[in-house]
């Protein structure tokens, strides 16, 4: 796990060999959620979800090598 400065958990996963591998979660400073899912070889890979500073949802879909693979299922405007 590594924390954000302010002491909030910025992410929890697993590494093998240095790199991001397997379910990971990362997180704004804020503590709300910015990433949930896999990564292979420190790049995300396969499914995934971003979100907003804010909490909403940004993007769900699949990785391949660190890049999003198909058209983004749910795009929400990013409101305070």
């Amino acid at each position: 796990m590594k924390y954000h400065n302010n002491g909030n958990l910025k992410f929890e996963g697993k590494y093998s060999n240095g790199k991001k591998n397997g379910q990971v979660r990362k997180y704004y400073a804020n503590g709300k959620l910015e990433f949930k899912g896999e990564y292979l070889n420190g790049k995300k890979n396969g499914k995934g979800k971003e979100y907003y500073s804010n909490g909403n949802l940004a993007y769900e879909g699949e990785y391949l090598d660190g890049k999003k693979m198909e058209k983004e299922k749910n795009i929400i405007t990013m409101a305070n």
